[in-house]
């Protein structure tokens, strides 16, 4: 069909229409799209019908939307208006491929269309279609070669697709049509020369990068670019003697920067430790206050060399009282020599300090101020926790907030301690103790609401959190708008504590979805960082964008959610009022008339709850309401909502775990948990050749693992007793498994891992485990592997005891009930904080000695 052409007043309403779209002004643009539809002649208009539906699209309705573009290009599919539209409509539904293809047709009818080709480009780097993208801007730049957009964009696409030097020639062209003076301040002009010296950099010509460098230097706004650039590129070339000036001079500017001593390391080539300690010891002479390079020889020092560098970073920290010594230390807690030179000096200056208020008796020095005993029982609090040792960490934070009781520091060090024992409610209310101290401290409010959901206390974190969040919104609505992905995590591990999955998972599926923002947000960026030539960023957002799910938000999330849906898979949820009528069939009068009153406070308790969340949301409704009035155009549809029990009782749990694991095996290769969490999904789907590439993969990176050792009994027992599995499928995996393990069966496998790792209690566990798994017979046996916790044994820990310990209790190292008491009673004479390991009441009884009694009371009020 034709396209039909408007006549003057009726192609100028259209003209109207088309800036109303640009302005945002929708109402007014639909008014003009009824005044030319409601001409019988123009009724079926093509054009009209698709950028009414465009609009309509703008204002949330969707299949209306859909109706009329397509409507629209049924009339008129000659029409790259039709064409364009229909590719805008599904570009905004992020159908980016279709979208693509729309453009393309677009083209055929109009092929030197700049809008069109723009935004198909645009959709072309978001797909990270380069070669298209290439192409797209070679025909931009033959069509405006006087744009520098064009210029820039073609050199990128060449950039991208890594030929550098192709692109390094073509920002050189585009960059002699530039007419600035030599004098002139060009911020633009100097971000598109650093770009292009990034380009020669990596295409590998260092010289001509240099040259590039020394010739534009006055031209570049970025002068520490320019050094640090330079310094980078001499090192390359090997011309040491001006890298060195190059460093020094860096250093004097920013005498803190470790990456400028590493640098000047790398210059000089030192040939011994005592050659590359005189770097530093020359810094120090020039730099008296420096820290820095009085810190970066205990990486490489021992010895005497290493106690006597130590004695005066730690005395000069000391005494000035800086808090995060001890984080700077951190890192040599590796090597147990340099802990024990440690622990020896600093506890060595307590005592001093103690009796005559110097670091050391001998000293002929001014005496110490007070604070600075405060701050080495500070550090010995932090170094006793790292080690295991919380009894003597808490008799040293215990001393210092005696001494000073209004130090927050002192209270979170405290929190830390115990978070690190095993008692996260009490270091809950520590840390809670040190919010009192500052309640205008942000950072204090979030460590406090992270603790307080790691303790399942997640109402008392919301409320913390509403400190700082807007008013006359919800806490929670609030920090899901600003993406505060550290709480939503913490919240899905807290709801997934207490088996509220349907919660978890709705905080999962919003990290998801703050995650898909992030990458639809790149399509600003396109042509924004063209037009204000922030080109090196760009590429690095790009690159960032690639590799995006590889942040630790969306691995926690992502492993939290297919852990749910695994649980799901393997325990579908029953009907709630079924499993109530079965618990009280057992119960006396007494325990159900006590059921009915617990089961009656909750309701009301539940009620009001309800009632105060209706009057927020009702408060949220009218401050919504005004904020559309004040709006000129409400843009976008509404998202789906999350409903928890919906996600919960999804149909197919395994195929929605596969889709948060599907980036993590692209993008987080390197950790085992992605590889071990694949073959569990696979496991349950019967996916043998799919399980195997998991447990490959999981070998490379770790072939002792615990947790890839169980997956592995179960993987060889499955292939030696499934009787669906195809012969030529069944032939492959055992040649593998001969190939990779040699000709074992799974029991005799089980036997030699125990006997390789008998001295390690997470191997024996999960050897143990194993054993009942093959043969129920041997329950007394694993039980007793796994519960032995002699000193000689490695790995012992408060994670690994509690995992033994739920494993006792859950029956799956068999029926051993009657050592769950002994071994809980064991842990706790080793670990005596740890609330896991508590005795029976323990809880009740705190309740009680804090004063917290109400249940009781109402409980007998109810009885009576």
């Amino acid at each position: 069909m034709p396209t039909v052409t408007l006549p003057p007043k009726e192609n100028a309403l259209f003209k109207r229409i088309l800036r109303c779209y640009e302005h945002k002004q929708y109402r007014n643009g639909l008014k003009f799209c009824k005044q030319i539809l409601s001409n019988p002649k123009f009724a079926e208009h093509g054009e009209t019908l698709a950028m009414k539906g465009l609009t309509l699209n703008c204002l949330g309705k969707k299949e209306e939307a859909y109706d009329l573009v397509r409507r629209g290009l049924r009339n008129d599919l000659r029409s790259h208006v039709c064409w364009h539209v229909y590719g805008l409509l599904q570009r905004s539904d992020k159908k980016y491929d279709e979208a693509i293809k729309c453009y393309r047709n677009a083209l055929k009818w109009d092929k030197d269309n700049l809008q069109i080709l723009r935004d198909l480009s645009l959709l072309q780097i978001q797909m990270r279609d380069l070669e298209g993208y290439r192409e797209t801007r070679y025909q931009l730049l033959q069509l405006r070669p006087a744009q520098r957009a064009s210029w820039i964009g073609y050199a990128i696409a060449y950039h991208l697709l890594e030929d550098y030097e192709m692109a390094a020639k073509i920002i050189e062209e585009f960059r002699k049509t530039q007419q600035t003076s030599p004098d002139k301040v060009d911020y633009e002009y100097s971000e598109l020369l650093l770009y292009q010296n990034q380009v020669l950099r990596e295409a590998g010509l260092y010289k001509e990068a240099l040259e590039h460098l020394s010739n534009y230097e006055k031209q570049i706004c970025d002068k520490l670019a320019v050094e640090e650039t330079r310094g980078e590129l001499l090192l390359k070339l090997e011309r040491l003697e001006e890298a060195t000036e190059v460093y020094r001079r860096l250093q004097e500017r920013n005498p803190e920067n470790w990456s400028y001593y590493h640098g000047l390391e790398n210059a000089l080539k030192p040939n011994s430790v005592e050659e590359r300690h005189k770097i530093y010891e020359d810094a120090w002479e020039k730099f008296p206050k420096g820290l820095v390079p009085r810190r970066l020889p205990l990486n490489f020092l021992s010895g005497e060399k290493f106690r006597e560098c130590l004695d005066r970073y730690l005395r000069m920290n000391f005494s000035k009282g800086c808090p995060p010594v001890f984080t700077t230390l951190k890192s040599l807690y590796n090597d147990k020599e340099k802990v024990a030179i440690i622990e020896e000096l600093v506890v060595s200056y307590e005592t001093s300090l103690k009796s005559c208020r110097m670091f050391c008796q001998n000293d002929d020095g001014k005496e110490e101020p007070p604070t600075t005993l405060l701050w080495v029982q500070y550090f010995l609090a932090q170094h006793y926790d790292i080690i295991g040792q919380q009894t003597l960490a808490l008799e040293y934070i215990n001393t210092a907030i005696e001494s000073t009781p209004t130090l927050i520091e002192l209270f979170l060090i405290k929190a830390k301690i115990y978070k690190h024992a095993g008692n996260i409610r009490e270091a809950a209310q520590w840390m809670d103790e040190a919010q009192a101290l500052d309640t205008a401290d942000r950072f204090i409010n979030s460590k406090c609401a992270k603790y307080m959901l790691k303790a399942g206390m997640i109402k008392e974190a919301e409320e913390m959190c509403s400190k700082f969040t807007r008013e006359g919104a919800s806490a929670v609505e609030n920090l899901n708008e600003m993406q505060c992905m550290w709480f939503q995590t913490e919240c899905a591990l807290a709801y997934k504590g207490m088996n509220k999955f349907g919660e978890a998972l709705k905080k999962c599926h919003e990290i998801e979805r703050h995650f898909v923002e992030i990458t639809d947000d790149q399509f600003d960026f396109h042509t924004y960082c063209m037009r204000k030539m922030t080109l090196r960023s760009y590429v690095d957002l790009l690159k960032l964008e690639d590799v995006l799910r590889m942040h630790p938000f969306y691995y926690k999330a992502a492993i939290t959610a297919i852990q749910i849906y695994l649980s799901l898979h393997d325990n579908p949820l029953t009907d709630d009022s079924k499993e109530l009528q079965a618990d009280t069939a057992n119960l006396s009068d007494k325990e159900l008339k006590k059921l009915r009153n617990k089961q009656r406070r909750a309701q009301k308790k539940a009620q009001l709850e309800e009632e105060k969340k209706n009057a927020e949301k009702e408060k949220q409704l009218k401050n919504q309401k005004k904020k559309k009035e004040d709006d000129d155009e409400e843009i976008g549809g509404p998202k789906e909502e999350l409903v928890p029990d919906k996600l919960v009782k999804v149909e197919n749990p395994l195929e929605e775990a596969v889709k948060f694991l599907m980036p993590l095996k692209h993008l987080v290769k390197d950790k085992i948990d992605t590889h071990l969490l694949a073959f569990e999904i696979y496991f349950r789907k019967e996916k043998y050749l799919l399980m195997l590439q998991s447990v490959k993969r999981a070998l490379a990176i770790d072939p002792d693992h615990p947790w890839l050792h169980q997956c592995l009994v179960r993987f060889f027992k499955g292939v030696s007793e499934s009787k669906e599995l195809p012969e030529v499928v069944r032939t492959v995996l055992k040649q593998e498994i001969t190939r990779l393990f040699g000709d074992s069966n799974a029991k005799s496998f089980n036997q030699a891992y125990l006997t390789k790792h008998s001295d390690s209690i997470p191997h024996r566990l999960a050897a143990a485990k194993m054993m009942v798994y093959l043969d129920s017979s041997t329950e007394s046996k694993a039980a007793e592997l796994a519960t032995a916790l002699d000193e000689s044994l490695n790995n012992r820990t408060i994670q690994i005891c509690t995992e033994v310990l739920e494993c006792l209790r859950s029956a799956v190292l068999g029926d051993c009930k009657e050592r769950v008491e002994a071994y809980r009673a064991e842990c706790h004479k080793l670990y005596p904080y740890t609330l896991a390991f508590m005795p029976p009441g323990y809880e009740e009884n705190t309740k009680i000695a804090n004063g917290d009694v109400s249940t009781e009371t109402e409980e007998l009020a109810n009885e009576m």
